[in-house]
């Protein structure tokens, strides 16, 4: 049986991206491959979410981009977490955990 691909939450692909990005630079394809081995092929992020994505967070100053090579030689634009994406990321991380502790709670069985 494949594996069931899980549908992002909205705002949770930058969040996902900006994590990426916590170990250094790389280019969108290395991004994505990143977030599907990191979750175990639960996730794929498709061309069409990740680059509206990655030029939405370079625009609000998250990401810095600049051109590059690939390990396979090809020209690829790099990205690069900023001060500010990093700052940004820590608020969405608590966020985040504050939203799993609630779902959490609700699906947590009631005590009688």
């Amino acid at each position: 049986m494949a594996a069931e691909k899980t549908e992002l939450l909205k705002g949770t692909l930058d969040m996902l991206i900006l994590q990426i990005l916590t170990a250094g630079s790389l280019h969108g394809y290395a991004i994505a491959r990143r977030i599907e081995e990191r979750t175990d092929d639960a996730l794929a992020i498709e061309e069409g979410s990740l680059y509206p994505a990655l030029y939405r967070m370079e625009s609000k100053g998250w990401i810095n981009s600049e051109w590059g090579q690939t390990e396979h030689h090809r020209r690829a634009k790099f990205y690069r977490l900023t001060k500010a994406g990093r700052e940004h990321l820590a608020g969405q991380m608590a966020q985040w955990k504050s939203f799993v502790g609630a779902v959490g709670q609700v699906l947590e069985p009631e005590s009688t």
